[in-house]
């Protein structure tokens, strides 16, 4: 069957993608936040802060991970650590807006040549692979964000994002000649975008197999939901 390939992009995208969705959700707590760097030396220590708490939260979680502990591994004094972040907190939220924006830079387009079922699959993987080094902060937020009120409603803000991006997604692959009729799209989007949300708080602690045999399921769960099957 020769149907439309899902593409992922970065950037500016061609032809048909989803910027009819919500507006990208800016996180901002009530808690200070300091001035960013300019110099490049400034940034650069700064960087190594935010890649040593990338990896500890996927490791420890947010709880369990210490400010101690994360400049030690970025091989930066602890009040260096002061000039750039507020609080461990107000870490976790710029760690999660950098996330948010790599996901907000995901565009799709159609392209013909490609089966839907193949192209679900190269998809989803694209999506996971580029996000590896943020499956600990995710784990950290979803941790925090259960206990901290604040959080919580930015989680919501969150989610409503996302789930409205999944959706597009669905929307235009029910165009497809082959798509079935009469699908319940925005619940069958609110369930895959939290499955997706565990596959990333779990991928850190996951082995790369068993990770890679979730996104193939969970192609195959979009799949057969959305389309026909014509091999049966």
């Amino acid at each position: 069957m020769d149907a439309d390939l899902l593409r992922r992009s970065h950037g500016r995208s061609v032809g048909e993608t989803l910027n009819d969705t919500p507006a990208t959700p800016m996180l901002r707590t009530g808690e200070r936040v300091p001035r960013a760097p300019k110099q490049a030396r400034s940034l650069a220590k700064r960087e190594k802060l935010l890649e040593a708490g990338r990896i500890l939260f996927g490791a420890k979680g947010f709880e369990a991970t210490s400010i101690e502990e994360i400049t030690s591994k970025a091989g930066t004094a602890l009040g260096a650590f002061y000039q750039y972040f507020s609080s461990k907190r107000q870490f976790l939220v710029v760690l999660m807006n950098e996330l948010i924006g790599r996901l907000s830079r995901l565009n799709v387009q159609m392209q013909p040549g490609a089966g839907v079922r193949a192209g679900l699959l190269e998809f989803l993987a694209a999506v996971f692979r580029t996000d590896l080094a943020y499956f600990g902060v995710v784990r950290a937020w979803q941790e925090a964000a259960l206990t901290d009120v604040e959080l919580g409603k930015l989680q919501k803000q969150i989610e409503s994002w996302t789930q409205a991006r999944v959706l597009g997604v669905f929307e235009r692959l029910q165009k497809h000649p082959t798509a079935l009729s009469g699908q319940d799209l925005p619940a069958f989007a609110r369930m895959m975008d939290r499955h997706f949300w565990c596959m990333l708080a779990r991928g850190a602690t996951m082995p790369p197999e068993e990770f890679d045999r979730e996104v193939r399921l969970a192609a195959d769960v979009i799949y057969h939901y959305l389309f026909c099957d014509t091999n049966k």
